[in-house]
């Protein structure tokens, strides 16, 4: 029984002993010989189980990991995956010295699950810039520092191209105060449409439909409406100026213009009016709706159908036609003046770009 448990512990050892072994810290550098002041990468990688976690050393600015080689900065650690059991963690540090020398560079600690593991050790050299010292009257002190002279020669062509965009801008301003300040020369064409005497009578009809006279004073309103639509038809259709006549007048006028059976339904109408508007004539409702019936049917049997439509040209003089002619070829000054500015402007700031880098 001692023996097995023996053997049982040991294979329990065996089994964990790849989890420690698969644990790995590698160091390497980007190049083994620099020159004074320049830098250099040392990276460290850590190869590892899942679910372990690499704890680095911390350099903080200007600390030497050796002395004679300076830990300018480091960069934060970076984990990769290897496989479904293994990671590695990377993490790298920028390195210099100034100083010319073969340096050892110690191994770098890293703690691994309460576990501390080193990495492997590297160096370094560094080389100095190499100098003629067999001619001595070649070596030059270091020159101050100088500003930038100003040459005229170099800024000449922006100044120009500036002025003549500044001119070609006030140029636009001019050409535009000149079109704002004068009224449009372009006439519209107009089309006027006038509406025949029919087609106004019966428009004023329609609206007769939808008023009903319900005592004294609307009855005398309705049959005014009526009458006076009807004076104004007659005077338009027939020429004579039935708004100043009579009853008689309008009855005689309109039978030796036109003999038309309608006139004696005309006749009744306006004589029924006049008793409504000056005797106070009560009526009845079938009354008016025969009188209005008797009025469309005047206008429908004497109507003319001759629209008549009116198109109105304008008539330019002389003067405005110069007018319009400094107009467009100020619009077009306008837009010329404003694309070479705008090519200008952009022109003149890359020149500018140019001289200042």
């Amino acid at each position: 029984m001692k023996m097995k448990k023996v053997i049982f512990i040991i294979c329990i050892l065996m089994s964990n002993l790849p989890l420690y072994s698969q644990v790995q810290v590698e160091a390497k550098i980007d190049t083994v010989e620099i020159l004074i002041g320049q830098q250099v990468y040392m990276t460290v990688n850590v190869t590892m189980n899942k679910g372990q976690q690499a704890v680095f050393p911390i350099f903080t600015d200007s600390v030497y990991i050796t002395p004679g080689v300076e830990v300018l900065e480091e960069t934060a650690a970076d984990t990769t995956e290897i496989d479904d059991n293994s990671l590695v963690a990377t993490k790298k540090y920028l390195l210099t010295s100034f100083d010319e020398k073969l340096y050892y560079i110690p191994p770098v600690h890293v703690k691994v699950g309460n576990k501390d593991y080193t990495s492997n050790t590297l160096a370094l050299k560094v080389l100095t810039v190499p100098v003629d010292t067999l001619h001595p009257n070649q070596f030059f002190p270091p020159k101050p520092a100088q500003s930038n002279p100003f040459l005229w020669s170099e800024w000449e062509g922006v100044w120009w191209l500036s002025v003549l965009m500044i001119l070609l801008l006030a140029l636009s301003a001019y050409f535009y105060s000149c079109i704002r300040n004068n009224k449009p020369i372009i006439k519209p064409i107009r089309i006027i449409k006038k509406q025949t005497p029919y087609q106004k009578a019966m428009s004023e009809m329609e609206a007769l439909k939808i008023q009903k006279p319900l005592n004294t004073d609307n009855a005398k309103e309705y049959y005014t409406r009526l009458t006076d639509t009807l004076r104004i038809y007659i005077k338009q259709r027939f020429g004579f100026n039935a708004t100043e006549m009579t009853t008689n007048e309008i009855i005689e006028s309109l039978n030796k213009a036109n003999g038309n059976e309608m006139i004696e339904e005309l006749k009744y109408l306006f004589t029924t009016a006049d008793l409504v508007k000056f005797a106070k004539y009560s009526t009845m409702l079938n009354e008016n709706d025969a009188n209005l019936m008797n009025a469309i049917e005047f206008i429908n049997a004497t109507k003319q159908e001759v629209p008549v439509q009116k198109e109105e040209k304008p008539v330019l003089t002389k003067e405005e036609i110069g007018q319009m002619r400094s107009h467009k070829l100020a619009i077009w000054g306008i837009v010329l003046t404003i694309t070479a500015s705008a090519g200008i402007i952009a022109y003149t700031i890359y020149r500018v770009y140019l001289l200042l880098i």
